[in-house]
């Protein structure tokens, strides 16, 4: 008998489906992530990661740039609570 996939039930998504695999980030921030959060989801993260690093010129040579990547992708992956204020995208006219 085979042991069943791990399931995870993702906080972006809102899906019962398979955590991610391997080392994402290391101590509470990778346990986190790997406990709340799907494989699909993270496949996304790591698309939209390259583009937050591109847009905001991130330096890893500076510790801060470490941090600001880490608080987008809090936000993009809802680890701290669905997203507030108004969706992303442009912004509408006000009549």
């Amino acid at each position: 008998m085979s042991d069943p996939k791990p399931i995870v039930s993702c906080v972006r998504c809102h899906r019962e489906a398979v955590p991610i695999g391997g080392v994402t980030y290391p101590g509470a921030l990778g346990d986190e992530l790997r406990e709340r959060i799907c494989a699909e989801c993270w496949a996304e993260w790591q698309q939209a990661e390259v583009m937050v690093i591109n847009e905001l010129r991130l330096n890893f040579m500076d510790p801060r740039s470490q941090e600001v990547l880490i608080k987008h992708m809090r936000e993009f992956l809802c680890l701290d609570g669905p997203p507030s204020g108004p969706p992303p995208g442009p912004p509408t006219e006000q009549p």
